[in-house]
C-alpha cells in the first residue's frame, strides 16, 4: 500500500470499507498536538479533537469546554464534528484528529482487522435516541412498528444499528415488514416532519424541537437497551505512548465535567443554549431536562463491562463486528480510574 493516503478518508465508507480502510492506515503517525502560548497562563497543548455529530447526548464535553475544565488541565480544545461515526474515527486514523467521540465499535472494527484504536472512557452511557412521531401514539412493543416507515441517520451509524436489531428482534424483517430509510446524521427529524417516514429515531435536542411542533416521544431506547457504550472516547496507541499525560488531562476533565453536568443543571442548560442557539431557550432546557432524566451523558468516563457488553452484543448481531477483540483488550479505564482518583 502507498504511503501517501490522504489525511481525510473518504466519508462514505461502509462499514466493511471502514474494515480494509482501518488495517490499511495502522502504521499512520498523528501529527504531535503544538502548543499555544498566552501571555500571562501556562502554555495550553492543542487537541484536535473529533465529534461525529453535535448533539446534546455530548454535554458532558460542552460543560467542560464552557466551565474551563479543559483549560485549568492544560488542553486547548479544537473540536469539529465530523459528520458521522464512520467520519470520526477515520479522522483519528488519517491523523487530523488526536481523540474522536462516536460510536466506538469503530475502534473494534479497527481492531479486528489488524489496525489500532483504543477506547479510553465512555461519553454517553445509554442509547441517547428516541423514536418521535406526529401520527403514533407511545408504545413500548416493537411490533407496533410493523407496517411503518422509520427515519434514521444511515448505516453504521449507532441509530440505524439500534432501529436494525430492535425490528429483527421482534421478529420482523427490515425492508419487508418495516421499512428504515435513511438520511444524513441530524436530519432525521425534519424528514419526518416533512412526512417521509411515520416515526424518526433522534436525539436531543431535535427531539425537544420536534416536541415543540406537536410531535411527541413514542420510544424509549435508553431503558430499552440499558447500560450501552453509546459513545467512547478512541484513540491511537501511538498517542497513549507518545503523551500519555495528554490523554489523562483530556480523561480527567472529562470526568470533571461529567459529574459538573449532573451537579448543575442549570449550567448545563446555560451551556446547551450556548451550543444551539438557533433553538428556543426552553425547547433547549426540556432536552436538557431528558438527557439527566434518562441518564444518557455519562456519569462518569469509565467504560463498564455492562456498558460495552450490551454495544458488542448488538454488533455481533448485526454482522458489524466479530466480538473477537475482548473487553480487556480494547478499553483502557486506566486513565480514567487515575481521574476518579484525583477528583475522590
Amino acid at each position: 500500500m502507498s504511503q501517501d493516503l490522504p489525511n481525510d478518508l473518504p466519508t462514505r465508507l461502509d462499514r466493511r470499507g471502514f474494515l480494509k480502510t482501518s488495517a490499511l492506515v495502522a502504521g499512520g503517525v498523528i501529527a504531535a498536538p503544538y502548543v499555544v502560548t498566552r501571555a500571562g497562563a501556562a502554555p495550553l497543548k492543542t487537541v484536535n479533537f473529533s465529534e461525529a455529530v453535535h448533539n446534546l447526548g455530548y454535554i458532558n464535553l460542552y460543560v467542560g469546554m464552557h466551565a474551563g475544565i479543559f483549560t485549568k488541565n492544560g488542553l486547548d480544545m479544537k473540536v469539529v464534528a465530523a459528520g458521522g461515526d464512520t467520519q470520526t474515527f477515520a479522522a483519528v486514523l488519517g491523523g487530523s484528529a488526536d481523540f474522536a467521540i462516536g460510536d466506538a465499535t469503530m475502534a473494534q472494527i479497527s481492531r479486528e482487522n489488524g489496525g489500532p484504536g483504543v477506547v479510553v472512557g465512555t461519553v454517553v452511557q445509554r442509547a441517547h435516541y428516541f423514536g418521535v412521531s406526529k401520527t403514533m401514539e407511545p408504545f413500548t412493543d416493537p411490533k407496533a412498528l410493523k407496517g411503518k416507515k422509520i427515519v434514521t441517520s444511515p448505516e453504521p451509524n449507532t441509530n440505524y444499528s439500534v432501529a436494525k436489531r430492535m425490528l429483527e428482534k421482534a421478529g420482523m424483517k427490515v425492508g419487508i415488514d418495516a421499512f428504515i430509510i435513511p438520511v444524513n446524521p441530524g436530519t432525521e427529524i425534519a424528514a419526518m416532519l416533512a412526512g417521509q417516514a411515520d416515526v424518526a429515531i433522534a436525539y436531543q435536542p431535535s427531539v425537544a424541537a420536534a416536541e415543540a411542533q406537536g410531535a411527541k416521544v413514542v420510544f424509549d431506547f435508553s431503558n430499552y437497551i440499558g447500560p450501552f457504550c453509546n459513545t467512547g472516547i478512541m484513540v491511537l496507541p501511538s498517542t497513549i505512548a507518545k503523551d500519555p499525560e495528554m490523554v489523562q488531562a483530556l480523561v480527567t476533565s472529562f470526568e470533571e465535567a461529567s459529574r459538573k453536568t449532573y451537579a448543575d443543571p442549570a449550567f448545563s442548560k446555560q451551556v446547551a443554549r450556548k451550543e444551539f442557539p438557533d433553538l428556543p431557550g426552553d425547547v433547549v432546557d426540556k432536552a436538557i431536562d431528558a438527557e439527566l432524566k434518562y441518564l444518557i451523558p455519562a456519569q462518569s468516563v469509565i467504560t463498564k463491562p455492562d456498558q460495552w457488553k450490551n454495544l458488542m452484543d448488538m454488533q455481533v448481531y448485526l454482522g458489524n463486528a466479530k466480538g473477537t477483540i475482548t473487553y480487556d483488550q480494547i478499553i483502557d479505564n486506566s486513565f480514567a480510574e487515575k481521574a476518579i482518583k484525583k477528583l475522590g
